[in-house]
């Protein structure tokens, strides 16, 4: 797959002023829905107890952000975007012991405290301190990032990674190995685990199964990894895009691809004899009714249809009549993460790049500028890329 680099620059200022603690950085704003991203000049703040400022290298340019402008996320504005990055620790706030300046790190976009009761019974991805995820205000009810004007803009999921800075919980700074690149440890901060989890835990796909994913994208790349890895034995994709289906067998190890729900469903009924899948996986970029109608037709008995996509803000995607989940004791359950723990699961996944059992360049498409974020998502809404990564300038 062709990688393409930033283009130039624009003419705009993108130097970072320092004055005492405080940091003027680069960084694209939402102010409202159906608005797009604004890149404008904030101030940052220091960072407080136990948090860190961190001095972004990239960020990963993930469907959930485009929810944000689209008027499908729940979110206070205005708010920088961004939930994937990773960079070099800058400066650390009291009490911090998890990183310390130079660090490298990627940036989970849910943290992980460790000892709050979901983290405590190994569910770190439900992780309380991560509440203000919509509103990107920090746990003593302020902001770091502010405006011209004085008003407090939040950082989406309390990172806000569209930014040449930001500041962060020390507990969603997940140390990055050296030898690593800044693009591929953005990847692993959401859409890698979030895939690959979904297939590998919240499916829990076995080998042999016969599994299928909705959507090929950031995400849905990387269920059908985690479901290769699982030693599926047909891993199915459904997606419109050719490029995207293409992709899925070529790169990252589907067995079968198609443009539609109906063609997949057929084919299933087919190779498996009516017996139906296993697993079936929603990552499509928004979960409608017809898909989630579509996947439980496609799930067998005793199967499972996991649901990692958001749905669109003021619609029901799943009103499923009982009896289809009794007769055939379906499950239909949500996906967090991937269920993946952020600090076990990262490592986890750079370990497995590392061994070669987990493709991570081959994800990236394009590479664009700060100033072109919303070129990159015209590119991601358009089908063109797997997933597209922002080089912030150094």
């Amino acid at each position: 797959m062709a990688i393409t680099t930033p283009t130039a620059a624009s003419d705009q200022p993108t130097s970072v002023r320092v004055s005492g603690d405080t940091l003027t950085t680069r960084a694209a704003v939402a102010r409202g829905p159906h608005d797009g991203w604004q890149v404008t000049d904030l101030r940052l703040d220091p960072p407080k107890e136990h948090e860190v400022r961190v001095k972004l290298h990239a960020s990963g340019l993930c469907h959930s952000d485009h929810h944000i402008t689209a008027g499908d996320a729940p979110v206070r504005f205005p708010i920088v975007g961004g939930h994937e990055g990773a960079g070099i620790v800058e400066s650390v706030g009291p009490s911090v012991t998890r990183v310390k300046p130079g660090d490298r790190v990627v940036c989970a976009y849910i943290p992980a405290c460790g000892y709050c009761r979901p983290c405590s019974t190994g569910h770190q991805n439900m992780c309380v301190k991560g509440l203000n995820a919509g509103t990107g205000m920090f746990l003593d009810d302020t902001f770091r990032f502010h405006d011209g004007d004085g008003e407090d803009v939040g950082g989406f999921c309390t990172l806000g990674t569209f930014s040449q800075y930001t500041v962060l919980s020390e507990y969603a700074a997940v140390p990055l190995p050296d030898g690593i690149p800044f693009e591929l440890g953005a990847l692993v901060g959401c859409g890698v685990p979030t895939g690959w989890g979904s297939a590998v835990y919240a499916a829990e796909v076995r080998a042999g199964d016969t599994v299928v994913i909705f959507g090929a994208g950031g995400v849905g790349s990387n269920a059908v990894q985690g479901a290769r890895y699982a030693g599926a034995k047909n891993v199915i994709v459904v997606d419109p895009v050719a490029f995207k289906r293409e992709s899925a067998l070529e790169l990252f190890g589907a067995t079968h691809a198609f443009a539609t729900a109906r063609e997949a469903h057929d084919f299933v009924v087919e190779t498996t004899w009516g017996q139906l899948a296993d697993k079936v996986i929603i990552t499509a970029d928004a979960v409608t009714q017809e898909m989630a109608n579509a996947g439980i037709a496609m799930t067998g008995k005793g199967g499972k249809l996991t649901i990692t996509s958001v749905g669109h803000l003021n619609e029901q995607a799943v009103t499923i009549h009982a009896g289809l989940l009794i007769s055939y004791q379906r499950q239909i359950r949500g996906a967090l993460f991937g269920d993946c723990n952020p600090l076990y699961d990262i490592p986890k996944l750079l370990g497995l790049y590392r061994t070669g059992d987990l493709k991570l360049e081959e994800l990236i498409t394009r590479k664009y500028t700060l100033d072109e974020v919303n070129t990159a998502y015209e590119d991601l809404l358009a089908g063109r890329n797997i997933r597209g990564i922002i080089v912030h300038e150094q």
